[in-house]
């Protein structure tokens, strides 16, 4: 295994890279031959680029990718991308590169990978190898967050056309239909010889620090060695609108020694009744569930002054 320096060497002299693009996202599909033709322009040798239109061919495609030996393996799409492509590449000599193209673009924000596209490409050609956090479900890693409850039901619900139409607003518009008849779960979590029990609609654990698109604190990151676990509201659906609400406005100024947030290594969760789980948008089983962290995991391509630990 390289050291970071000598991968981030590696990246910038020989420029040897593999690209996989979700094409079945919103923007990937449009903006492949763009992206193919700039990272060919600033220097990069493909040793294959894979659009990809059928998500069940993803994983497959992904480790085809990582098969060709590149210093970097770029990848265009949103979270539920970059989580395959951050399983596959989890303490691996290879680099994860970003370029974000999915419709909330969380990790991509946590880290610091701009959204625009050349300025996300000038990240890959001047970048420097840094490694972050990836949170453990079970036996699955994830970069971003775990949601369990009405997230889940959403991410299942979402018309794809309407995603594509309308963007992360796709999610508020399901959600509001699904809200009217969704029960309040009576949640229980376990970390560090404590219990803590609440009822909410959602409750979420974050590895990173933006769910949405938005902050989720101002102190939360990929790379901080803390879960941070916190529900959505409290029983009544008035309260979860008024705290989503209250949360995307005033993410940027809380931290996590506010209420609600609990910031552990790692936990145990359970709900009163078999609850859905989704990782990264992605669905994944039901509630109990154990989650924790699997430190510096992941190496990825970041901005040269981006924080290193």
């Amino acid at each position: 295994m390289r050291t970071k320096q000598e991968l981030t060497t590696a990246i910038r002299e020989r420029r040897r890279a593999a690209l996989v693009v979700n094409a079945h996202s919103r923007r990937g599909r449009r903006l492949y031959d763009t992206v193919h033709a700039r990272l060919r322009a600033a220097g990069f040798t493909l040793l294959g680029a894979y659009p990809v239109d059928r998500p069940g061919e993803l994983d497959r495609v992904l480790a085809e990718a990582a098969g060709l030996g590149p210093d970097l393996l770029v990848t265009g799409g949103g979270d539920g991308t970059v989580g395959a492509a951050a399983r596959l590449l989890a303490h691996r000599d290879v680099a994860l590169g970003l370029l974000p193209l999915g419709t909330t673009n969380n990790f991509a924000r946590t880290v610091g990978v701009p959204l625009d596209l050349d300025a996300a490409i000038g990240v890959l050609t001047g970048g420097k190898v840094i490694d972050v956090d990836l949170g453990l479900i079970g036996d699955t890693r994830f970069t971003n967050h775990v949601g369990i409850g009405l997230s889940a039901d959403i991410m299942q619900s979402a018309p794809p056309g309407l995603k594509r139409v309308v963007g992360r607003l796709a999610y508020p518009m399901t959600g509001l239909g699904l809200l009217a008849r969704h029960r309040p779960l009576a949640v229980t979590v376990r970390a560090e010889g404590r219990e803590h029990t609440f009822t909410t609609h959602q409750v979420y654990v974050a590895n990173g620090g933006f769910h949405a698109g938005r902050p989720i604190t101002a102190d939360a990151t990929a790379d901080d060695r803390l879960l941070v676990a916190y529900p959505v509201g409290g029983s009544t659906r008035r309260g979860l609108l008024r705290e989503t609400a209250r949360n995307a406005a005033a993410g940027h100024r809380r931290t996590l020694g506010d209420e609600p947030f609990l910031a552990v290594r790692q936990l145990w969760l359970d709900t009163d009744r078999p609850a859905r789980i989704e990782v990264d948008g992605e669905p994944y089983g039901q509630t109990p569930v154990r989650i924790g962290l699997d430190p510096n995991a992941l190496r990825l391509m970041a901005r040269p002054d981006s924080p290193d630990h």
